[in-house]
Order: C-alpha cells, then sequence, then structure tokens
C-alpha cells in the first residue's frame, strides 16, 4: 500500500443502495381503492371513517412490529404451577396480548351480535382484513368467540350467562375462573384422531350429572386432537350421548372455582400459525352444559362452522392483499438491468395477474359479508348458504401459491425470517385446511343442493346480473349450466372440485364485471375464464391494460 493512502479507506466497503425501504407508514385502508368501494356498495359506508382511522393505525412500524414478535416467540404450556397444581396455563409473548387487545377493542369478535345494523358484517369483515394484514395467527380466538354466539343462541341460558363477557370489548388474557374476569373468549374442540372431519365417529362420551338435556350439565370423557384456542375460556365441545352426537358448553374452570378437568396434553407444533396456540385434550369428566337439543350436536355447532369457514375466506384474501402490496412495493423501488422491475414487461405481467387475484378475492369476500347482513332475504340466505363453501375453498386455496409468487417477486430477500414474506407463506395453507378441507367444501356444496335445490338456483341467479355484460363470461356460464344438468348426479361427488373450481370464477366474474373498472374485469375474464390452461402468475393475455390494473392496486 503507498505510504500516502489513507488507511480509512479500509472502514467501508459499499454503500447500500438498490434496496426498497420498509413499508411501513402507509394507511392500509386508504391505499385500497377496491376495498373502500365495495364497503360503499355492500352496506359499509357509515364505517368509513372509522376503517380509515384504522387502516392508518395498521400500518405504523409499531402495530406492524407486533406481529413479528408475536410469531418470533411461540406460545409455551405449562400444566402446572411450581407447587404442582394443575393450570394448564398458555404462556404468550406481550405482543400477542396487544394484538388480541386491539381485535377485540376494535369489535372483531362481536360488533354484529352486539350492534347488528345494516353492513355491521361488511364493517366488520374490512376491519378484519386490515388487521390480519398485520398479523394473522391471532385471528383464531378471535373467529371462534365471533362464531361461538350463534350457536350459543341455541341454549337461552347459557346465552344469556355467558354473551355479555364474550361480547365485552375489554380483553382479559388471565386464566381464572370465568366470574372473575372482565371479559372471555372461546374456543372449540371437534376433531378426535380416528376421525377428523368426520366427527360423527367421535368416541368422546357425555354423562349426565342429574336430568338429561339441553342446558343440563355432564360430564366428558374423551380425548380431542385438535383444539382450537385452548387458552380460552370455555369451549363448544362434541360428544356423545344416549341420544347421538351432542353440543356441549365446557369452561376451563368450573362455577366453584376449580380447575375444570380439562387437561392440555401438548401444543400442536405447527410449520404455521405460529403465534396462536392449537393443542391435544384430555377430557377427564370436565363439567359441560349441553347447548341445542341432544343428538343434534352437529346442527348445532354448524352455524359455528358456518362463520369460521366464512372467516378463513377474510383471512385468505388478506393474506393476498398483504402479499400484493409487498411484491408491489419491492419492484417500485428494485432496480434490474438498467430499469425499475415495476416497468419490466414480464413483472408487469406477473404483478397485474396478482392483483387480479387478490382483487377478486376480496370483492367475493365482503359480498358475502352484506349476505350475512341480509339473512331476512330468501335469496341472501340462499346465496350464503352456497358461496360461503365455493370462496372457502376456492379463495383459501389459491392463497398458497399466490404467497410464493409473490415471494418471488422480491427474490432472495423474499425468504428471509426477518420480512414478511416466510410468514405469509407459512399461514397461507392454514385456512385451506383448517375448517374443513378443499374435499370438505366441495361436497358441502354439493350436499347444500341435495338439501335445499333453491341454492343453485340463487347462484345462478347471482350471475344472470352480470348478463349481457360480457359475451365471454356468458358463454362460460352457459357452459357450466350445461354440465350441471349433463353430467348424472351420481358422478357429481366425482367431479365436485371442477363444479367447485368453475363456480368460483364465474362468480368472481359477474362482481368484477358490476363492480370493477372494465380494464380489470376484462383482464380477469380473458385470463380466467378464456385462457385456461396456463398453471401459473404471469402467463396474462396480450393487450390488457396492466399498468391501470397495478396502480389500482396500490
Amino acid at each position: 500500500m503507498p505510504a500516502e493512502r489513507d488507511p480509512t479507506y479500509l472502514s467501508s466497503t459499499h454503500q447500500v443502495e438498490n434496496q426498497p425501504p420498509a413499508l411501513e407508514d402507509y394507511n392500509l385502508y386508504a391505499e385500497d381503492s377496491a376495498l373502500q368501494e365495495a364497503v360503499n356498495r355492500e352496506g359499509g359506508a357509515w364505517a368509513q371513517q372509522d376503517l380509515a382511522r384504522f387502516g392508518a393505525e395498521c400500518g405504523l412500524p409499531e402495530r406492524i412490529a407486533l406481529g413479528f414478535h408475536a410469531n418470533a416467540n411461540k406460545p409455551q404450556l405449562l400444566t402446572h404451577d411450581r407447587f404442582g397444581h394443575r393450570i394448564d396455563h398458555i404462556d404468550f409473548h406481550p405482543s400477542y396480548h396487544q394484538l388480541m387487545d386491539i381485535a377485540i377493542s376494535e369489535g372483531l369478535h362481536a360488533s354484529p351480535w352486539t350492534d347488528p345494523k345494516p353492513g355491521a358484517h361488511v364493517a366488520r369483515a374490512a376491519k378484519y382484513y386490515l388487521h390480519t394484514q398485520v398479523e394473522a395467527a391471532h385471528g383464531c380466538p378471535i373467529t371462534m368467540t365471533f362464531a361461538a354466539l350463534p350457536a350459543l343462541r341455541h341454549q337461552p341460558n347459557l346465552f344469556a350467562q355467558f354473551a355479555p363477557k364474550i361480547t365485552s370489548t375489554i380483553y382479559d388474557g388471565r386464566n381464572l375462573p370465568d366470574g372473575q374476569k372482565l371479559g372471555l373468549t372461546i374456543g372449540m374442540a371437534m376433531t378426535e384422531k380416528q376421525g377428523g372431519s368426520d366427527v360423527r365417529s367421535n368416541s368422546t362420551q357425555a354423562y349426565a350429572v342429574g336430568t338429561e338435556g339441553a342446558g343440563e350439565a355432564y360430564e366428558l370423557v374423551g380425548h380431542k386432537w385438535f383444539v382450537s384456542a385452548p387458552m380460552s375460556d370455555a369451549f363448544l365441545v362434541l360428544a356423545q350421548t344416549p341420544a347421538g352426537l351432542s353440543c356441549f358448553l365446557v369452561p376451563r374452570w368450573r362455577p366453584d372455582g376449580s380447575k375444570n378437568a380439562l387437561q392440555i396434553q401438548q401444543l400442536k407444533n405447527k410449520m404455521g400459525n405460529i403465534a396462536n396456540a392449537s393443542s391435544e385434550c384430555e377430557l377427564r369428566g370436565a363439567l359441560g352444559w349441553m347447548v341445542g337439543e341432544p343428538g343434534r350436536g352437529v346442527p348445532t355447532i354448524i352455524e359455528m362452522v358456518a362463520m369460521t369457514r366464512y372467516d378463513c375466506m377474510i383471512g385468505s384474501s388478506s393474506g393476498m392483499r398483504q402479499a400484493t402490496v409487498q411484491a408491489i412495493h419491492h419492484t417500485r423501488h428494485r432496480q434490474a438491468f438498467g430499469a425499475l422491475l415495476c416497468d419490466q414487461p414480464l413483472m408487469q405481467n406477473v404483478l397485474a395477474d396478482l392483483a387480479l387475484e387478490s382483487e377478486a378475492a376480496m370483492t367475493l369476500t365482503l359480498r358475502m359479508a352484506r349476505s350475512m347482513d341480509q339473512q331476512d332475504q330468501e335469496h341472501e340466505r340462499l346465496l350464503a348458504r352456497i358461496a360461503t363453501p365455493i370462496g372457502k375453498y376456492w379463495i383459501c386455496k389459491r392463497t398458497p401459491n399466490h404467497a410464493y409468487e409473490a415471494m418471488e417477486v422480491i427474490g432472495g430477500m423474499g425468504v428471509m425470517e426477518n420480512t414478511i414474506m416466510p410468514r405469509l407463506y407459512r399461514e397461507a395453507p392454514v385456512n385451506a385446511i383448517w375448517e374443513g378441507s378443499g374435499n370438505v367444501q366441495c361436497l358441502d356444496i354439493l350436499r347444500a343442493i341435495a338439501k335445499e335445490p333453491q341454492v343453485l338456483e340463487a347462484y345462478f341467479n347471482e350471475l344472470q346480473r352480470a348478463s349481457g355484460c360480457d359475451r365471454r363470461f356468458d358463454e362460460f356460464v352457459a357452459e357450466l349450466q350445461r354440465n350441471f344438468k349433463q353430467t348424472p348426479q351420481q358422478q357429481w361427488p366425482y367431479h365436485a372440485r371442477y363444479f367447485a373450481d368453475h363456480m368460483a370464477l364465474a362468480l368472481q366474474a359477474a362482481l368484477l364485471l358490476q363492480h370493477a373498472p372494465n380494464t380489470l374485469a376484462d383482464a380477469f375474464i380473458a385470463a380466467r375464464l378464456v385462457a385456461r390452461s396456463h398453471a401459473n402468475y404471469g402467463c396474462l393475455p396480450s393487450g390488457l391494460d396492466l399498468n391501470s390494473i397495478i396502480n389500482r392496486a396500490f
């Protein structure tokens, strides 16, 4: 080294260049034109100001950090205290409790039930959609609590006793008897090792303490292979009685303040959904009260399941949205081969395709929220019955590949654990599997048609609202109708995925034709209804206005 050279040149090897800033300090609602339009259209216009306030909070760095901290610190099970008492306590990082507190104080667990005005489900869905972009795993206990109330109404005395604290906007995460708490959360325990989704094969038995029947006390003996949100204060549980499978409300603590005999064996070691606890439990004479009539456990709890399936649609749509904006943000700040990535034709093809999928998912989800707000209208009731499993199947199944494609857009940084992308990717399959896998949803569509044929009529009536808007759409719908008529009904189960796929695409296309810009609806139909042979994102046909689609997305 020449003597005159300054040795401080060794102190710096390079400047950090061509790297995007962190995506934070932005308003998740104000940046989402399609969501704003959907909220207005579907009946939630009165919530716009509150959603804009909440959207800004969701974009704050400290709010985003909560999601990272909650997932970096898994919940830990403490079966006993240091004195040897059975406590079945689950220890969470403080960030998890903060996220739960935000969700409950914002009413995500109960607002449509406590204030059932027009658009209540729409407003709640939009806020849940924003919140779960920050962190999705803690949405499980929020969803379970939200969905439990319709089921609990089957037993008025239990509803009157527990509903005030279930609907409370005070989050109380302490492991105490419900009488000592300010707010309660509810979990669910349905599946067992031998049956999974086939809950009628459950072996858990319920024995009457005294008088048998609805609202009466029973002791439950058995096991549950998958208990959702085991830190909850009470659970809806299925167990066998002499009359058949029945539903019970099982508290963590007995009314006398002693620990109920519902014992957590272990927490599930999941690949995703890390911040949330899921468990295996044994019931060793656990006290529970029958909800609804004996032997009617499945019809009683199915209302809870239907609501949780709908929340799976919200959660998966939310994951798509966050993956899309992360990809677009990255490409607007990253150059390669002499140009910004977002200006390069092939990247535009991929980004626009991701944006199409995201908006279509959200649009269908918010349309179903309106159906839930208008269950007193027969068309809406029938549509919700068939379109919920359609949407749950399709949107949740599309999310994993969508997350991967967005991750690939970001490249090597997309697989780094200090970015949100690995979490989005791991979370993506969860909603597709939980609350009934793809096959279960497809068969549920057929079950709905068999039980109440009017649901299929309501579905095609909904499509009819877009009839005449686009010849390609009309031809697609006509083909779907022909296949329903020409396929023998005994063969429908074999072709159930074909029907579910095409019903989802047709319904999304119908909604976009009515409500989205022409450029976006045209691209969706060209890519999804006409060019159906491609398997990957980024294969959009030529002649589409990709820039407008990308700019609309973010």
